[in-house]
């Protein structure tokens, strides 16, 4: 493993080697693979267990009848996974990937028993603490839809895995919005990123800017401006972040704000971007700013798709529950940033995440 952010020489012969500005980058015996999420994709089809010259791995065929399918790797899934298999519930967990949005969280400071922790460190806690119980835990595998026949739901993946329940705990979390402006998904990977935390150290050195008002975005800043000789803020509101993180980001020299603006066009070359066009909220001034580095923190949409025909959704696509964690549907429980639960934090999620396994319990003790 080599780190890019800890050698400027590293981060260039990754850049050459696969033509990206952002990690992870993956090789197998010398072979470029890709990213994460095509590493994902090799391992929930088998190719990455041929390439290691393993034994291949048995895919779910749809005939083993679970109690509980937990959908969802984040804090909200991996805690429903422990309740539940404390409750002898036979349980299986489906994920992507595992770790959810806290993957991509930097410093944290207001989850209970532990001063300051990051992201990435807290969730590998929680996912030691799922190995100590006999859960069936399938990464990899992204769920296409949801349904109920006769009572027992049944999802399908996207890689035709089947995986059958008698109860359902939906916990997807969101993903990040996009910006949807020229440039964005042409420099995507090439200094347009969604993930500071991931991407943030390719850019030491660099001026960078950031697009959003609320606490991921003002905590990218926050973490960029200790690397980078500048960081632009730009969000189309005010500050909309916790009071504390607001007041850093206002006292802090390095961050230049640009409040009620909003890019409108990424700007770049051969090697990547080298600048963003924004403009005022009332549309009557623009300006260009020189960057590299662009990290989109404009919010986050619900991972609900799948499920639309089954559970009701709220105006942004949340799943809407109950004081329960029902959705309405007999089996089918929702917990985490998927709902419509107020209060988008950790702590939250893992609280609902219990829940929803305890309600479950209840739900399959009153069909025996």
């Amino acid at each position: 493993m080599k780190d890019v952010g800890a050698d400027p020489a590293v981060l260039a012969e990754m850049q050459e080697l696969t033509g990206k500005g952002y990690v992870p980058q993956i090789f197998i015996g010398g072979e470029y693979i890709g990213g994460y999420a095509d590493f994902l994709m090799m391992d929930a089809t088998g190719e990455f267990d041929r390439r290691m010259g393993l034994e291949p791995r048995a895919r779910p065929s749809g005939e083993e009848l679970y109690d509980v399918l937990i959908i969802g790797g984040g804090p909200a899934g991996l805690t429903a996974a422990v309740y539940t298999a404390r409750k002898s519930l036979k349980t299986a967990l489906v994920a992507d990937e595992l770790g959810g949005q806290p993957m991509k969280t930097g410093g944290i400071e207001n989850y209970m028993g532990f001063q300051y922790v990051t992201g990435p460190e807290l969730m590998a806690k929680f996912e030691e603490q799922t190995k100590h119980y006999p859960v069936d835990v399938i990464p990899g595998e992204k769920i296409a839809r949801l349904e109920n026949q006769d009572g027992v739901k049944v999802a399908v993946a996207r890689s035709g895995a089947v995986f059958r329940a008698r109860a359902v705990i939906i916990a997807t979390g969101k993903r990040s919005r996009l910006l949807n402006v020229p440039g964005e998904a042409e420099y995507a990977g090439r200094g347009v990123s969604y993930c500071s935390t991931c991407d943030g150290p390719v850019f030491a050195g660099k001026p960078v800017m950031v697009v959003g008002g609320g606490n991921s975005a003002l905590q990218a800043a926050l973490e960029l401006s200790a690397i980078c000789p500048s960081v632009q803020l730009v969000s189309l509101t005010t500050l909309s972040g916790d009071e504390i993180l607001s007041g850093k980001v206002l006292a802090e020299d390095r961050i230049c704000k640009h409040l009620l603006w909003q890019p409108v066009e990424i700007k770049g070359d051969e090697e990547g971007v080298r600048s963003v066009v924004i403009a005022s909220a009332d549309g009557k001034d623009t300006r260009e700013l020189e960057v590299n580095g662009v990290f989109i923190e404009a919010g986050l949409f619900p991972n609900s798709s799948f499920a639309v025909d089954l559970v009701r959704l709220n105006r942004d696509g949340e799943i809407i529950v109950d004081c329960e964690a029902r959705t309405g549907l007999d089996g089918v429980f929702a917990a985490g940033d998927v709902t419509q639960v107020r209060d988008k934090q950790i702590v939250v999620a893992a609280g609902e995440g219990a829940k929803a396994a305890l309600s479950a319990y209840d739900y399959l003790i009153s069909k025996r």
